[in-house]
Order: structure tokens, then C-alpha cells, then sequence
């Protein structure tokens, strides 16, 4: 029989990065209230979350990549929304913003969660920073501490 390695999202006694861009505020802020809503309620301390704020989401993996660097942070959580327009933009920022946060976390060994949406309208991106379709923010805050732990568990195994 398999052995499954899982654990719950636990944020006790953890420190958590966030990297949250501000292009797009208006989905951005709701973002990151939904990632502060999920980390206090899943055991992390307020006064242990820092958040470092850059212009826009192509910017998240260097921000990122600092935070890591400095050691002092369990995980992190990358937040921020880019919305299809006109041009190529789109494409260029949304891959090099999955890329380069993907960089981070597997130079570091950290978790870096992705928490980055990706839509068509600033409609669509609403909808997921807190509307119908739920928080992203909060998400991605849950998946940082569920990543935290499961790697605790696999290097206890």
C-alpha cells in the first residue's frame, strides 16, 4: 500500500513573505486581504508576515527572489493580476511572472505560491479577488502553508 505525505496547512510559529503587486490595485489589494484573512486564520502570527510591494507582476520574481535570499521566511506568496489586452503584453508578463516565481522557489527550496491571476477582464479578475468565484489571494496563502508542511513531512520520512 502507498504511503501518502500530506499535511494540513498549519502557519504556527511560521514567517511568511508576501510580494504583492500593485499594477491593478484594484484586484491586487482584494487579493492580498484574502492571503492575510487565510494566514491568521490558519495560525499565523500577524506581527510574523511581512509584505514587500512592487510595481506590477512581471517585478514579482525579483521581489521574490530577495525575500527568499534573506532566509528569513518559511514561504511566499506571490500576488498579483494581469489582464489580456490589446497586445502581446499579456503573454510576455503572465509567462515570465510563472517562470520566475517557478525560479525561486526551486533555487531556494521554498514554497512560493502563485497567486498570480491570468484573465481575459478586469471582470473575470474580480470575480476571483474576492467575488463569485472566491479569493485566489487566499488560496495561494493556504497552499504556501500546506507546502510548508507537506516538505517538513517528507524530510522527516
Amino acid at each position: 500500500m502507498p504511503r501518502h505525505l500530506q499535511a494540513s496547512p498549519n502557519g504556527e510559529g511560521l514567517r511568511i513573505g508576501i510580494v504583492l503587486a500593485r499594477f491593478n490595485q484594484s484586484v491586487t489589494d482584494p487579493l492580498l486581504a484574502g492571503a492575510l484573512e487565510a494566514l491568521v486564520r490558519h495560525g499565523v502570527a500577524e506581527d510574523a508576515i511581512d509584505v514587500a510591494v512592487v510595481p506590477g507582476s512581471f517585478e514579482l520574481p525579483l521581489g521574490a527572489q530577495r525575500l527568499a535570499a534573506s532566509g528569513r521566511y518559511d514561504a511566499l506568496v506571490c500576488l498579483g493580476a494581469v489582464v489580456r489586452g490589446e497586445t502581446p503584453h499579456f503573454d510576455f508578463v503572465a509567462a515570465e511572472a510563472a517562470r520566475g516565481v517557478a525560479d525561486v522557489a526551486r533555487r531556494h527550496d521554498l514554497p512560493v505560491a502563485f497567486g498570480v491571476l491570468t484573465t481575459d477582464t478586469i471582470e473575470q479578475a474580480l470575480a476571483r479577488a474576492g467575488g463569485e468565484r472566491g479569493n485566489k489571494g487566499y488560496e495561494a496563502a493556504v497552499t504556501a502553508l500546506e507546502m510548508v508542511q507537506v516538505l517538513r513531512v517528507v524530510q522527516k520520512y
